[in-house]
């Protein structure tokens, strides 16, 4: 909100504009209604994967990561059409409050009105991206390992555990010839701490729903959506750092 000095009263500030492009990664962040918890025992993180998957089938978008946290879930999609990632959400939601109320004899919302998304550079950020994920639940200790979580990607990505919700990006499949290659590099990945300035700046942009990349991805995306996307990222993500509190 901000003030009007002049009439005294306040005026809603505009909401910011998501943008989603077709065959681009985005980072979406859904938040349980005032930070309040959205799963309540294991067959409510089952009942939300058995939603995903339908939705992700019937909006045609490739999940390359994910985690579901206590109150707030992230998932890292591809969708082939921009235009389907408001049904992916919507249709996810939906199905899983209808879930959620009728189990525990409940009524109204469950979600944030809004979801959190930002669009990512797959070149130099889609890895980071993937990590900062699927590193949520360490952050958060709830686990001192990622393999620890059940509710994550992490095993499908660094494993192999079958996961039939999860597609690898060409960014995530050239780590390796092979499904074992792939994997150990990946791996490797998690040997060093996600560095702080990646961390500040994945939260920045989702929370401004701007895209998270270089100057050149950025302004692509400032012709293509016919806006400004403000300040960027301080460059390229590095590997090394200190940890910093679950988001």
């Amino acid at each position: 909100m901000v003030r009007n000095s002049h009439a005294g009263y306040a005026v809603p500030m505009p909401r910011r504009r998501r943008v989603h492009l077709d065959s681009v990664p985005l980072h979406i962040v859904q938040r349980g209604h005032n930070r309040a918890a959205c799963f309540f025992a294991a067959a409510d993180y089952h009942a939300y994967l058995h939603w995903l998957g339908a939705a992700l089938s019937e909006t045609d978008c490739a999940l390359h990561a994910y985690v579901l946290m206590t109150n707030h879930v992230h998932l890292l999609v591809t969708p082939a059409l921009a235009s389907q990632v408001p049904k992916l959400v919507i249709s996810l939601g939906r199905r899983y409050v209808q879930y959620v109320n009728k189990k525990y004899h409940r009524t109204g919302t469950l979600w944030d009105s809004r979801y959190k998304s930002s669009l990512v550079h797959a070149d130099d950020y889609l890895l980071t991206c993937m990590r900062y994920i699927e590193l949520n639940p360490v952050r958060a200790a709830l686990v001192s390992d990622p393999v620890g979580y059940r509710w994550s990607s992490y095993r499908a990505n660094a494993l192999g555990k079958p996961d039939m919700l999860v597609r690898g990006h060409p960014v995530y499949t050239g780590l390796g010839r092979s499904h074992a290659a792939r994997q150990a590099a990946y791996r490797s990945l998690f040997h060093a701490e996600l560095e702080g300035d990646a961390i500040s700046d994945i939260r920045r942009t989702l929370q401004q729903c701007q895209p998270l990349g270089d100057e050149h991805f950025r302004a692509s995306i400032e012709g293509v959506a016919g806006c400004r996307c403000g300040a960027r990222p301080r460059g390229r993500p590095r590997l090394s750092c200190a940890s910093a509190e679950e988001a």
